[in-house]
């Protein structure tokens, strides 16, 4: 009876050390994107029931609810963080699968669609930084609009080369990707874009992973597609932005 007294007495501790423990973080994202994958199946897969987005949610109410701080939490979180790096580097093999899809025209293909990367980056980043200047954001966000066009874990590599915030920089690289992923489909309908390569590309050039994650659902020659365009963007944008913002910056 002491020792159930004793537990009841320290429980606040015990809950308190619990929730901070690296395991905790890493359990519930692992859980919140576990949810959010069921529920997207069980939409049949609909683009507004993004895994991702509901993730994302769930995670934020669930840091207001239980009072966990977000320096704690993306302190376990930091080994999923780390596997997002190797997952971009993996994309490779898609990429490569892409790219033996079209022998015997690959470096056509490749010029085009290089091409068709430049022009639709630097749209992305000349229209977000527009913008934000447009609505008078502050400095150190519009900062970030220069990196946050290109995928997550090469956006903050460059955040970094900027001087900029590589926690903003994540969160807007993010937020861009669900929206591309979520009204991508919205878009190609009203456009009548049905060529699942040209769905692919778009989505993966735009929405950057989340974008690739959609296209692969959609069809593996658009998810191929889409791995080759996000890493194309990644590539030029690693090497490109940085230099165009000391030009033009």
């Amino acid at each position: 009876m002491n020792e159930l007294s004793l537990l009841a007495s320290r429980g606040p501790e015990i809950w308190l050390y619990l929730l901070n423990h690296p395991v905790t973080s890493l359990l519930l994202t692992l859980l919140a994107y576990q949810f959010g994958l069921w529920c997207f199946h069980w939409s049949g897969r609909k683009p507004y029931m993004n895994p991702v987005l509901i993730a994302v949610t769930l995670l934020v109410a669930l840091l207001q609810l239980t009072g966990l701080q977000y320096a704690n939490y993306i302190e376990g979180a930091r080994f999923i963080h780390f596997l997002l790096g190797i997952a971009t580097v993996a994309l490779a093999i898609p990429i490569y699968k892409g790219l033996t899809a079209v022998r015997g025209r690959v470096v056509l293909t490749l010029a085009l669609v290089s091409g068709a990367t430049l022009v639709g980056g630097g749209v992305s980043i000349g229209s977000a930084v527009f913008l934000a200047n447009l609505m008078g954001v502050e400095f150190e966000v519009i900062l970030t609009m220069w990196a946050k066009s290109v995928t997550a874990p090469i956006a903050i590599g460059v955040s970094e080369r900027l001087g900029a915030s590589a926690t903003l920089t994540t969160l807007f690289a993010i937020l861009t990707g669900i929206m591309g992923a979520t009204l991508g489909t919205v878009v190609f309908n009203f456009l009548r874009l049905k060529r699942n390569w040209v769905q692919g590309f778009t989505l993966g050039l735009a929405a950057h992973g989340i974008g690739t994650a959609r296209a692969f659902s959609v069809h593996p020659e658009a998810g191929r597609y889409a791995s080759l365009g996000m890493g194309l963007h990644g590539i030029f944008g690693a090497m490109l932005i940085p230099w165009l913002y000391r030009v033009l910056g």
